[in-house]
């Protein structure tokens, strides 16, 4: 059930999905017709759990330049690009993020989130969100989040799937998961491989 007085954040480690993307299940660097569809994901959570969707889109912009087309699709779609810079050896897209976690967490009006990454390190960041009436959701390929989200799921962290609950690709992607036997479809293993 929805409720349009709700705020929910999207947190958006680009970084870490375009790797787990890239890297993990298609094993090249993904071109554009192979990327989320990041409205989708602005939408899914609009329809599912509000009204006030707030997407934050965190960036890495290491030596002060700037995806210039990307970040402008990005605000086109509503969302906020968040564009970071620091010292290397400082992680300053997961400080971002955990920061945010944080004020989030300090906020007294229970706002709802969505965090898109596969990163452990954000461990710290969503457990204290979680217990209340707040929805907490981590967002990405449920099958590459850390082993350590297991334990928050009986906490009330929603694990959701990019491509299965999002919709966001616009073909199927070649992933190896577990799949629950009510959505076992015989025929996607059929044709040739």
């Amino acid at each position: 059930m929805t409720d349009p007085a709700r705020v929910v954040y999207i947190l958006v480690d680009g970084e870490n999905l375009d790797s787990t993307l890239g890297n993990t299940i298609l094993r090249h660097r993904p071109e554009s017709s192979e990327r989320p569809r990041w409205e989708r994901l602005t939408e899914y959570a609009r329809t599912r759990w509000g009204g006030d969707v707030r997407p934050l889109f965190f960036l890495n912009a290491a030596n002060l330049q700037l995806p210039s087309a990307f970040v402008q699709a990005l605000v086109g779609m509503r969302y906020r690009p968040v564009l970071l810079s620091g010292p290397s050896e400082v992680k300053v897209v997961d400080a971002a993020i955990l920061r945010t976690l944080a004020a989030i967490a300090a906020q007294e009006d229970g706002a709802d989130v969505i965090l898109a990454s596969h990163d452990q390190d954000f461990l710290p960041g969503l457990t204290p969100l979680l217990g209340g009436a707040r929805r907490v959701g981590l967002l990405g390929f449920p099958e590459h989040f850390n082993s350590r989200y297991l334990d928050l799921r009986s906490q009330g962290l929603e694990f959701l799937d990019l491509e299965y609950d999002v919709q966001a690709f616009n073909r199927k992607l070649p992933r190896l998961r577990v799949i629950p036997i009510e959505e076992f479809d015989p025929t996607q293993f059929l044709g040739p491989i």
